[in-house]
């Protein structure tokens, strides 16, 4: 298995103001690896690196207003740290996000082109994630999508219910990716995706069989002729098998 979750794509009207907003949120630090495209990840970081999922903002002419399917929840250290991250958060532009979820310990704020994001209540199991705590999937079953993905990257289960899955790298280190039980139908175009990358990369044709072989199936975006390859998952999440530039 040869395959590593390595970052999560955001589609963006204003990929550099989004991304010095994002770049802000995380304290990390942000560069372009060419036009229309902001590449975030942590100071000295060398990727790939299972300690981090990157993001990665891509400008696209109108990306859709969706109920989005992926979305990121932020770790903090103490209820205070918790406080001070979303009044520092509301500064850099984000909006408090009124939803039907009950009296919950979390906030939900929207950044700044409306994708939606949690700041979590401390809580143990993410103290060493580094400042993203999860990358969350809504999907219609966890189990299933944990059949799919477990054998596509090479994360290791933590936790698996009806109603929730936690995978996260083998090597006991960065955030957690999860996959959450939604009883909506949210099988519509989402801005945010997750990007995987092989390694060796030379390995991205046999990855994508094997891909295939697991339920995954082409898909068609628009990509054009670009190194990486396009395949949405058995619940139709689409993500990108990342290629040799």
């Amino acid at each position: 298995m040869t395959l590593q979750l390595v970052q999560v794509n955001f589609k963006a009207r204003d990929e550099v103001a989004l991304g010095e907003f994002w770049a802000a949120a995380l304290g990390w630090n942000l560069s372009s690896e060419g036009p229309g495209v902001i590449n975030l990840e942590p100071a000295g970081f060398d990727w790939p690196d299972p300690s981090a999922v990157c993001v990665d903002l891509v400008r696209v002419p109108d990306p859709e207003t969706v109920r989005y399917r992926v979305h990121l929840e932020l770790a903090t250290t103490s209820a205070a740290h918790q406080a001070e991250l979303v009044a520092r958060l509301t500064d850099l532009g984000a909006t408090p996000v009124q939803v039907d979820q009950g009296d919950v310990p979390w906030v939900t704020l929207t950044d700044p082109e409306g994708n939606a994001f949690s700041v979590l209540e401390p809580r143990e199991l993410y103290r060493d994630t580094g400042p993203v705590a999860a990358v969350v999937v809504d999907c219609a079953d966890p189990r299933a999508m944990v059949r799919f993905w477990g054998e596509a990257i090479d994360w290791t289960v933590h936790e698996l219910t009806d109603d929730r899955a936690l995978l996260r790298s083998i090597k006991g280190v960065g955030p957690y990716l999860e996959f959450r039980r939604t009883p909506e139908d949210r099988l519509v175009p989402s801005r945010i995706h997750l990007d995987v990358r092989p390694d060796p990369v030379e390995d991205q044709a046999k990855e994508v069989a094997r891909l295939e072989g697991l339920g995954a199936t082409r898909a068609d975006v628009g990509q054009g002729d670009v190194p990486w390859i396009v395949l949405a998952d058995p619940e139709g999440n689409e993500f990108c098998v990342l290629g040799q530039h």
